[in-house]
């Protein structure tokens, strides 16, 4: 699975990573969810590999968005 992760930088900017390259920064929250899902949804059309969205939570890991194929069981990611 192909994992796009959303963090927070110490002055309250997002960015996203795609598993440790940092993709885009210096989004507000919103625009930066839409981004990381689109770009999540585009890879799964290209290449038919399972893609998430996750942004870290107070308690855990919020996963935003999943793209599987039907026949294929989703996978857990672990952070």
């Amino acid at each position: 699975m192909v994992i796009y992760s959303l963090r927070q930088s110490l002055d309250g900017d997002w960015s996203i990573r795609r598993e440790t390259a940092t993709l885009f920064s210096q989004l507000r929250l919103g625009p930066a969810i839409q981004l990381a899902r689109e770009a999540a949804r585009d890879e799964h059309n290209r290449s038919g590999r399972s893609t998430c969205v996750e942004m870290p939570g107070p308690a855990s890991t919020i996963r935003l968005a999943q793209y599987a194929r039907p026949d294929v069981p989703i996978e857990s990611a672990v952070a």
